[in-house]
């Protein structure tokens, strides 16, 4: 399966190096049964192979492990062209993944050549190879593939015509060969050596063209291309499926990319390379410090001004997440973060502000308008005073009313409340209001029972009087 060189070496030492058996002289497939397949053996040494190259002078394709490093082993160094390797480093418990160029470090004790963070980047090279794999791309592929496979054809016939041409024109000097008279030597000796190098051409343009239509994109057939077609829809699903492993994420990148190159300088460049030759570029901003990451976007600070002139903090969070807005470390408000960024920026809160306008709070709207805070309160739950919520306990402020009062029909004294709060209410207490109803029950027995009685009409007088 193997062969071992041996050069000789001082002291009568030697030394060997493996290689392939298909780079030996003489090599006779199934001459002795074996345990697997010449494929499989094939397979798995392509595999221990690219495996070791892991640990060889470029670190490169090493096998896909469980990290969340999309990349292992696939990036290059934009500024001295080594591997990159892989950190990680823990973000709230999560690992994240780093990738760095040490090599030179290491060997000559310099500075780290760049160090750049991947959790953004590996999620744009994710986005790439969604974008890329789908539907339109792909029809677009096969559409380039079928003009391929056009000027293939077309390169195959004038190839074609090559071969035929060397072919009649290596006929042509045997012909002239046989022709000749034999006595002749010296013009058949020409002969014969024009022809040899016409078979000699020929047989350099046959294997040409043989070489040339093996290097041939295939034509894929009908089942191929809805396989292909069919990859559109399977990449994407897989890839935002939960269940499927970091592992195999890799596999798939690997399928596609051939290498990333990154270059850090006012951005994060990428030029990617897929499998075939294709080339995209992303560029990617620089990732945020850690007092950046904590510093909130100033164009939300003054969207939650705007919003508490009106809303109270849950209600501020709420609209903020609808809005698509997020915190700088979490991923969505609430009321907490609501609160914190206030008092941060010294930013009033929605009672503040309702007080700036006038509203009362419910002691205030109790003494104007001469009633039991629970009364008020009742009033505010029927609606029959205009209040509004000012945080998230369901406390409120109440606008001060419009009409104060009107006058006792008793006694003329001011009543300290609206008839509509007062369901209709006429009299200021309760004493007016049974002298009324005494007044008016006497002036109807005054009416029936005739106007000689004394005493009534002296009654009455007294109730009149508020005796």
């Amino acid at each position: 399966m193997a062969a071992a060189g041996h050069e000789g070496r001082p002291a009568g030492a030697s030394t060997g190096r493996r290689c392939r058996a298909t780079s030996g002289n003489t090599l006779i497939l199934g001459a002795h049964p074996g345990y697997i397949g010449w494929e499989e053996h094939e397979a798995n040494l392509t595999r221990l192979h690219e495996n070791a190259q892991a640990n060889g002078g470029e670190r490169r394709k090493s096998p896909p492990r469980e990290g969340p490093a999309l990349l292992q082993g696939l990036v290059l160094c934009g500024r001295c062209g080594d591997r990159m390797g892989v950190r990680y480093h823990m973000d709230h418990g999560v690992p994240m993944p780093e990738y760095h160029c040490q090599k030179q470090s290491i060997e000559h004790a310099r500075p780290l050549c760049q160090r750049i963070l991947g959790r953004d980047l590996d999620r744009a090279i994710g986005d790439l190879l969604v974008e890329t794999v789908s539907p339109l791309a792909l029809e677009v592929a096969l559409a380039v593939q079928d003009e391929l496979v056009a000027r293939d054809a077309e390169a195959d016939r004038l190839r074609h015509t090559q071969v035929e041409r060397a072919r009649y024109e290596a006929d042509l000097a045997q012909r002239r060969y046989l022709r000749v008279d034999p006595d002749n030597r010296l013009v058949a000796d020409s002969l014969e050596a024009d022809w040899n190098a016409k078979l000699r051409a020929l047989a350099v343009a046959q294997e040409e063209y043989e070489r040339q239509r093996a290097a041939d994109g295939r034509v894929l057939d009908e089942a191929q291309r809805a396989a292909v077609l069919a990859l559109a829809t399977d990449l994407p699903r897989l890839w935002a499926d939960p269940a499927t492993p970091q592992r195999e994420h890799k596999r798939m990148v690997r399928l596609l990319l051939e290498d990333v190159t990154l270059l850090r300088g006012d951005a994060i460049v990428a030029h990617v390379r897929f499998r075939g030759g294709a080339t995209r570029t992303l560029t990617l901003p620089l990732p945020l410090g850690a007092p950046d990451l904590r510093r909130t976007d100033p164009a939300v600070v003054a969207e939650i001004d705007r919003l508490l002139d009106e809303h109270t903090d849950a209600e501020t969070a709420a609209i903020l997440d609808a809005q698509g807005l997020r915190p700088s470390l979490a991923d969505r408000f609430n009321a907490s973060i609501v609160v914190h960024l206030r008092r941060k920026h010294g930013l009033a809160d929605h009672r503040a502000r309702l007080r700036r306008q006038g509203l009362l709070t419910l002691d205030e709207v109790s003494r104007v308008l001469g009633a039991d805070p629970s009364t008020v309160k009742g009033w505010a739950s029927e609606g029959r005073i205009p209040s509004r919520v000012v945080n998230d306990k369901g406390e409120r402020l109440f606008e001060r009313p419009t009409v104060l009062h009107h006058a006792c029909g008793w006694c003329g004294d001011p009543i300290p409340a609206t008839p509509s709060l007062r369901r209709g209410k006429k009299w200021c207490g309760w004493r007016c209001g049974q002298a009324a109803y005494k007044s008016r029950k006497l002036a109807a027995r005054l009416s029936t029972g005739g106007a000689g009685d004394g005493s009534m009409i002296n009654r009455a007088h007294e109730v009149q009087s508020g005796a």
